[in-house]
């Protein structure tokens, strides 16, 4: 009997907030409003207080805390290659330049002796990349900026639940991203939030995302700063709140998907195999993904076919953004960083998503064997 497919992610909207959209698709109000005004109020409460704006993607969160920081032309900033492609592209539209720095071989985070090996005279900023929602050394990583004087632009996208030694990510640090894509652990359809250090800042994010604009007495308006069209709507706002609610419970769930996986690989799968499995971060992971690095001997998209087959949805995340055609006609090559080369080669994301059901694992865990043994 043919069983039903299963993805490799899937976003759960439950009734109530079902019921919120509608309720504010009555209201006349659409765009920016109090729905927006209350996701910002949860979000900061959550991270300890500090100021949140919410945005439409957790794309323009990273160009805008780049802005904010001051970072533009003749400027460099150092990130890792294995990431979404945006993590890069976002330096390059500021006008800054992207170096690359290659990866862990087991958390497969940016590498930070590497990182710091990296650093120049023109370096002024570092973006590093929570893979899968795992932390990079946060403490190594606040120590190394504050010792070359460098902001730091946490792209914590996959990282909402992750904590570093019991602090939630995004409590601490300085500038700290965060996508609501539909992907992630909660979702507002599209969408992200930056949180930031001060009111200053913030007041800074709220003229960058939406034109540049000012708004002072009944009819003043003034634009200083060169800004965009980057606002969350009340849908999404919506939708996030109610998603919002759900996060403990999503991110506890998650960990015992992944203590299933663990358990169910055993002890002796990656030396039978030759896969590597995740490094088992227990405590401060939300397990955004469950990653399998696959062997050289066979193919990710034939591997990936045959996970078809049976009927299991697999992703991969990600490519070496320095091979894409864009970067190779600015001058990154293969050999740059060969670990992550190796990696976004064959690399892959096994299902993981919250109303998963034990059975759903034991059904990869059987495929993934069954293809590779």
């Amino acid at each position: 009997m043919n069983l039903p497919f299963l993805p490799f992610a899937k976003p759960t909207i439950d009734e109530a907030t079902i019921a919120d959209v509608a309720q504010v698709l009555r209201s006349g109000w659409i765009t920016s409003g109090p729905k927006v005004q209350a996701f910002e109020a949860a979000l900061s409460e959550y991270f300890g207080g500090r100021p949140v704006r919410t945005f439409n993607s957790g794309t323009c969160t990273m160009e805008i805390a780049l802005r904010i920081a001051g970072i533009g032309p003749g400027d460099e900033v150092i990130t890792t290659p294995i990431s979404w492609v945006a993590t890069a592209n976002v330096i390059l539209e500021v006008g800054a330049t992207p170096v690359f720095a290659d990866i862990d071989p087991v958390t497969r985070n940016i590498d930070l002796d590497k990182l710091e090996a990296a650093i120049t005279p023109r370096t002024r900023a570092i973006i590093p990349v929570y893979l899968a929602g795992l932390p990079v050394d946060m403490d190594r990583l606040y120590q190394i900026a504050g010792k070359h004087n460098l902001r730091v632009v946490e792209d914590a996208a996959q990282a909402i639940g992750s904590t570093w030694k019991e602090q939630r990510i995004g409590s601490f640090g300085d500038l700290v991203s965060f996508s609501f894509q539909a992907n992630k652990n909660i979702t507002s359809s599209e969408g992200g939030c930056l949180v930031m250090n001060n009111a200053d800042e913030a007041r800074l994010a709220e003229k960058y995302r939406l034109q540049g604009v000012t708004r002072s007495g009944m009819d003043g308006i003034d634009v200083d700063v060169l800004g965009g069209k980057f606002n969350m709507t009340d849908i999404a706002a919506a939708i996030g709140l109610g998603q919002f609610a759900h996060l403990d419970a999503v991110t506890r769930r998650r960990k015992a998907l992944a203590v299933r996986y663990f358990d169910l690989f055993g002890p002796d799968f990656e030396q039978s195999t030759g896969a590597q499995l995740p490094p088992r971060e227990l405590q401060d992971s939300n397990w955004h993904m469950f990653q399998l690095v696959l062997p050289e001997r066979i193919k990710r998209a034939d591997f990936m076919s045959r996970m078809m087959e049976l009927n299991i949805g697999i992703g991969y995340h990600y490519p070496a953004i320095h091979l894409f055609t864009l970067y190779r006609e600015r001058g990154y090559r293969e050999g740059l960083c060969p670990i992550a080369e190796r990696v976004g080669r064959q690399i892959v994301s096994l299902p993981m998503f919250a109303t998963m059901q034990d059975s759903d694992v034991d059904r990869a865990v059987d495929a993934v064997k069954s293809v590779l043994q």
